[in-house]
């Protein structure tokens, strides 16, 4: 499948990278045929998310080779979103692709992303017509994904993947973040509403385990609510007021008791259940407003996202 010559001439691969030495060779090979075959510009960012392997060694090798690879070396490792938005700000091409390292989304497919971006779509992405994840791991794929439809409030977002194709300029929004907790996808909301998803292959790993792990996609998940949503704020506010709505009829209800038949409720239980619903419920609210402070407080540190090591370009001449 090839692109129309009227669509897009030029393209950027964003690939974060994590301890591939082995698969990388595998990768570029299988985009340099598809690259070579629609487009007339293109480059592959490769950015290595602190890996414990030769993997940018591989990268540099690669980078000699192949004068449209461009490698970003990170200080350590910060999460795949946080080498992701290095890489996108590192692209130079009207059209940027996001993807893994692991071969599970083919490059074979990227046309598929790019002839829905031409109907006139912003962002596209890649929705596994099949997952080859384990069952925990498509459990917390689905919680990311409601959290994330709560938060943009397209239905698309029911469809997202790390596969996605989206024009460069939409980037705009977002040149200046600087917090510590990224998600790409958040960002990408911040710029348009021009969401779309195409049913794509999904490969088993061609190698290796997985870096994310269940815990891993549902710390991800709570840090998207809490560090782009106000809605766990609105949660403990509405939890907050049913408590004490329930503090209020419970009261009456003593009230009433002693009035009508001259006695009070009897039992201590009953009166400890009372006060261990109520701590509950103010512990929540400050649980989750001591979330807030703290993602406030990192943002007011101006952590950085990444901090680059090394960025390595073939010799042009």
């Amino acid at each position: 499948m090839t692109i129309e010559s009227n669509s897009f001439s030029s393209i950027s691969i964003v690939v974060p990278v994590y301890n591939s030495e082995d698969i990388l060779p595998q990768l570029i090979a299988r985009l340099h045929n598809v690259l070579c075959e629609n487009f007339y510009n293109f480059e592959v960012v490769l950015v290595d998310d602190g890996s414990r392997d030769q993997s940018w060694d591989v990268i540099c090798a690669l980078a000699a080779q192949y004068d449209w690879i461009h490698g970003i070396s990170l200080m350590r490792n910060y999460g795949q979103h946080n080498a992701l938005l290095c890489g996108i700000r590192a692209a130079k091409y009207e059209v940027i692709v996001t993807m893994d390292d692991d071969l599970q989304h083919p490059p074979e497919e990227i046309p598929k992303l790019l002839g829905k971006l031409a109907q006139g779509y912003d962002v596209v992405y890649g929705t596994p017509e099949r997952e080859q994840h384990g069952f925990w791991r498509n459990i917390a794929s689905q919680i990311t994904k409601l959290v994330l439809q709560s938060i943009v409030g397209v239905e698309t977002a029911r469809k997202i993947s790390a596969f996605r194709a989206f024009r460069a300029k939409i980037r705009d929004a977002f040149v200046n973040y600087q917090g510590p907790f990224v998600s790409i996808d958040v960002l990408l909301s911040w710029g348009t509403t021009r969401f779309a998803a195409v049913p794509v292959r999904h490969d088993s790993r061609w190698m290796g385990a997985s870096n994310y792990t269940f815990l891993k996609l549902v710390t991800h998940a709570f840090n998207m609510l809490t560090g782009f949503s106000a809605l766990p704020l609105q949660l403990a506010s509405v939890v907050g007021f049913a408590f004490a709505l329930f503090g209020l009829l419970v009261l009456v209800y003593v009230v009433g008791r002693y009035l009508i038949q001259g006695g009070s409720v009897p039992g201590f239980p009953f009166l400890a259940s009372i006060i261990v619903i109520f701590s509950g419920a103010q512990l929540l609210s400050l649980g989750i407003i001591g979330e807030y402070l703290s993602r406030m407080y990192f943002r007011m540190m101006e952590r950085p996202p990444y901090v680059v090591r090394y960025d390595k370009r073939a010799n042009r001449g």
